[in-house]
């Protein structure tokens, strides 16, 4: 991907979702060689994301996400993805 494509995607993700390039790459250095079975890393990123994302995760769902990232059952097709965050 040339610099240019770099920047193009930035903005594009940008626009869709307000979170500027320098934070998504903040957040992907926090997720490189994250032990995603450590419970307090886990919840330290759920907290990033959802900060990111100016979303509320509630305790419930975050105790949800927790249990599934370190007990590695987070689904990889994108359906039962979405079902996980539609409960």
């Amino acid at each position: 991907m040339s610099q240019f494509d770099d920047h193009s995607f930035f903005d594009k993700v940008e626009k869709k979702t307000s979170v500027n390039q320098q934070d998504l790459l903040q957040l992907a250095q926090s997720v490189e060689g994250a032990d995603f079975k450590d419970e307090e890393t886990v919840r330290q990123l759920i907290s990033q994301v959802a900060s990111l994302a100016n979303a509320d995760v509630s305790q419930q769902k975050e105790d949800q996400l927790v249990e599934a990232i370190t007990q590695n059952k987070i689904p990889l097709d994108l359906a039962s993805l979405s079902q996980l965050f539609s409960k």
